[in-house]
Formats: C-alpha cells, sequence, structure tokens
C-alpha cells in the first residue's frame, strides 16, 4: 500500500531530508499545528520521523495495521515483550496480535511514554476541575482523526506519547513532569507492517507535558 496522507498544513521552511533522521526519498513532510490531529498510512519500510519543532511537546500516537484495524498497538504486549516500559531507538511497538507494528529505529530523546495514556475532557475535569472540561482534548483529536478511516470510540487504547516525560517512582505511582525534549529533537519509527498513525499533537495546558504551550510538531516520512 502506498503511503496516503489527509489534507494538513504545509511542511515549513526546513527540508525534509534534513529534518528526517533517516535518509532516503520524501514522501511525506507536513506540519502539523498546535492542538492538532493528524493521520497517515505509512507503507511498510518507509520511516516516519516525528521532529519536536518548539521542544517539550507530549505528541500521542495510536496504530493500527492497514489492512486490518481490528490488529492495533498494544501497550501491554509492547511492554512485556522489550521488558521495559519506556521506548527508544530498539523499541518494537508490538499489536494485540504479537505483530510488529513500527520500530523505534533512531531517536535523539532518549525515553517516551507507554504509561500516561491521553488527555480527554472527563479527565481533565476530573484532575483539574470542572471549569476544563470544555478544553480540547487528545481523544477528540483522535476521534476527528480516527473518523477519516472508519474507526470510533470504541477503537481507542493506550497510546504512546512521545516525548513526554511519565517517571515511575520505586512504589510505582506515576507523574506528569517537565519533558527532556528540546526544540528539534527527533524520534524516527520504521514501518514493519503498513501502518494507519493517528496523532494528537497534545493541546493540555494543565499540566508540564507541554510546557503549559503547546506548539507545532513536524511529520516526515523517508522511503529508504
Amino acid at each position: 500500500m502506498s503511503t496516503t496522507t489527509t489534507n494538513h498544513a504545509a511542511a515549513g521552511p526546513v527540508p525534509g531530508a534534513q529534518a528526517a533522521l533517516v535518509g532516503g526519498e520524501v514522501v511525506l513532510d507536513e506540519v502539523v499545528p498546535a492542538r492538532a490531529g493528524w493521520s497517515a498510512v505509512v507503507a511498510a519500510g518507509d520511516v516516519l520521523t516525528i521532529v519536536d519543532l518548539g521542544g517539550n511537546q507530549a505528541v500521542d500516537c495510536l496504530l493500527y495495521a492497514a489492512a486490518d484495524t481490528a490488529e492495533r498497538y498494544s501497550a501491554p504486549d509492547t511492554i512485556a515483550a522489550q521488558r521495559n516500559v519506556f521506548l527508544t531507538t530498539g523499541s518494537v511497538l508490538r499489536s494485540n496480535r504479537g505483530r510488529a507494528l513500527m520500530t523505534v529505529v533512531a531517536d535523539e530523546v532518549g525515553r517516551h511514554d507507554t504509561l500516561g495514556g491521553a488527555c480527554s475532557r472527563e479527565s481533565n475535569a476530573l484532575r483539574y476541575g470542572f471549569h476544563t472540561q470544555h478544553q480540547h482534548a487528545c481523544v477528540e483529536n483522535f476521534l476527528g482523526e480516527g473518523a477519516r478511516w472508519g474507526l470510533g470510540k470504541r477503537d481507542l487504547v493506550s497510546n504512546v506519547n512521545f516525548y513526554m516525560n511519565v517517571p515511575v517512582d520505586p512504589d510505582g505511582s506515576l507523574g506528569i513532569v517537565d519533558g527532556i525534549s528540546a526544540p528539534g529533537l527527533r524520534v524516527a519509527l520504521r514501518a514493519d507492517v503498513d501502518t494507519l498513525v493517528l496523532v494528537s499533537n497534545c493541546p493540555q495546558v494543565n499540566n508540564p507535558c507541554n510546557g503549559f504551550d503547546p506548539t507545532p510538531v513536524r511529520m516526515v516520512v523517508t522511503r529508504p
């Protein structure tokens, strides 16, 4: 299956070949505005580079096998197979059938979250007060992008949070703290099968996952 994209904002001034972590023909180069959603099918063998343009920006991500979206990213299978709750170079993002969907082939940050989940209007109201319930959230981005591909709320599962810093304390408790990314840092994922990628460029402003100031990110797909 060839790479398919939705109609998003045009790319910025930096050439895609420079933004990508893995060289090759640039087949997609788009900037995702702050707080926005994004989706595309990344063909098997192609490499998706996510660029944190402003620094300290969480990028929530869901993966589905493009040929059969009933097969989708599984946090438990991924964590169990790699014996680590964090993702970095070499991590394999596995499906609910145990198959590799994408592999992290390069990473300039060093650690990405699998546990923090996606913000929603409901969780905002519970955590930060009812006055935040109106705020746009990652779940809304996932639902909007998923609808383009025939997916609904029942298809949402636990997601990856690229660039998000969620340390795990010795007692097992989690915290969402200041990020460890910086402007221009990148992570690259090779598609092991044709993979539908849904992204929410996180709009959260109530905790430090985005430095309280959501910023754009860049998505570059290269074909080695």
